[in-house]
């Protein structure tokens, strides 16, 4: 399997949660604590925190501790790369 076949294949296992996109969803609207997307999504703050966790481990999801808190956003630059990747790969291989 190459390093982008992997590559999408987690993106798939992460954004394959209808919860997790709901995450994704609610973070593509701007940086959000655990505590403000718990209400956002209406899960409890360790099923918020575990499906964040899966996110981070995709490159989906980034995070920055300010002071108590810590703010989590979409990773764009990882996403957007690995969706260019994906098309150019796409292209490649029609030419064939």
């Amino acid at each position: 399997m190459t390093d982008l076949c992997k590559k999408i294949n987690e993106f798939g296992r992460a954004m394959g949660n209808a919860s997790r996109y709901r995450i994704i969803e609610a973070l593509l609207k701007g940086e959000k604590t655990v505590g403000e997307l718990v209400k956002i999504v209406h899960l409890t703050q360790p099923a918020v925190s575990q499906h964040l966790k899966t996110l981070k481990t995709s490159n989906l999801v980034i995070d920055e501790r300010r002071g108590q808190e810590v703010y989590y956003s979409v990773d764009a630059p990882y996403i957007l790369g690995l969706l260019k990747s994906l098309t150019t790969d796409v292209r490649n291989r029609k030419k064939t």
